[in-house]
């Protein structure tokens, strides 16, 4: 049985649209739009909302068209020099409860005709969220290290974002988690193929996957002070 969330008509559109960012292209491929990449992910989302649960009830499978989990195709020109109306890949964010009062971490797909990744953590939280996770590090190291460190995540996931040049105020430069310590994001990404998101076994796997990051995932929600 084929995937019915992720195709290669998903791709294709995507790789068209790089090649035609503009609003009249767009609105003449708008049935490619929704039929071949906004009505199949939110599908994917819908039907991700049990297995979530699973994994933990905190956070949210958002199926609506605008506000929910699937980020929006529209680009945000506002403040860019690049003008062009639209993304060129597509991204799906399980957000945490308290995602609109606080800033919490969530799993996230992204989908692009070159690369394409599973991510859980959080990214870009501000400065006092940070520093909340950094203290938490401080406290119980022992708890982060077991996170970030046992065989499954290890062997699925690698730790990525922004980092700062120098260490934390107040955290010796010599600290032995001092890298993570400098992390600006707390991310963790692994690598996924078009063979694998296009399997007819993918919601299946990406549970899976979403799963062994829930440690990491549960550690950061924590030092948040947000459920898990």
């Amino acid at each position: 049985m084929p995937n019915p969330y992720i195709t290669p008509k998903t791709f294709r559109f995507l790789s068209d649209l790089k090649q035609n960012n503009d609003r009249e292209w767009f609105a003449e491929n708008k049935d490619r739009f929704e039929g071949d990449l906004r009505e199949p992910l939110l599908r994917f989302i819908e039907d991700f909302a049990e297995p979530l649960r699973m994994i933990s009830p905190h956070f949210e499978a958002s199926a609506r068209k605008s506000g929910g989990s699937l980020f929006r195709i529209f680009r945000d020109v506002r403040f860019s020099k690049d003008k062009t109306p639209y993304k060129t890949n597509a991204g799906v964010h399980f957000r945490h409860e308290r995602a609109k009062d606080a800033h919490a971490p969530g799993f996230y797909l992204h989908l692009d005709p070159k690369e394409s990744f599973i991510g859980a953590g959080i990214w870009h939280p501000d400065t006092e969220t940070a520093g909340l996770i950094r203290r938490v590090i401080l406290d119980q190291p022992e708890v982060w290290e077991k996170a970030v460190s046992g065989r499954p995540f290890r062997n699925a996931f690698s730790l990525d974002g922004d980092s700062l040049k120098r260490p934390p105020a107040g955290v010796p430069a010599d600290h032995p988690l001092i890298e993570d310590l400098k992390r600006k994001d707390f991310i963790a990404v692994t690598d996924v193929s078009k063979k694998d998101l296009c399997g007819p076994d993918f919601l299946k796997e990406f549970a899976k996957v979403c799963k062994v990051a829930g440690p990491f995932v549960k550690f950061i929600t924590e030092a948040v002070g947000q459920r898990y």
